[in-house]
């Protein structure tokens, strides 16, 4: 049988979709995310081929990152698609550890009497 296939949230997938779009690493989409960016609004930030002044966009978000954060990149880098599946695999494990701390209950126990 086939495998199937994750489905992805509509905000990540806005990322993915930047991220191919815009030609942006890893690291740089995950150091927008963190400076609070909008994937929607990272065109007018790009177009740096109109207006010659302003930076690539991969180099200015490296900038702004480095201006707020004190580093050149996060810790910890993830892609977006393994953020999502970190995510699904936490809220199994916590809908398991609630099932199992409800307990198997007996036919009867909650009927009044």
């Amino acid at each position: 049988m086939a495998k199937r296939k994750q489905r992805i949230p509509e905000e990540p997938q806005r990322w993915i979709d930047a991220r191919k779009r815009f030609h942006l690493s890893h690291a740089q989409v995950q150091m927008a995310r963190e400076l609070g960016m909008n994937p929607r609004k990272l065109g007018g930030l790009a177009n740096h081929h109109q207006e010659p002044w302003k930076a690539p966009l991969p180099i200015f978000i490296e900038h702004l990152y480095q201006k707020r954060f004190g580093k050149a990149a996060p810790d910890r880098v993830l892609s977006i698609e393994d953020r999502v599946r970190e995510i699904a695999a936490k809220k199994a494990q916590r809908r398991e550890r609630r099932h199992a701390a409800s307990g198997p209950q007996e036919k009867g126990e909650n009927e009044a009497i």
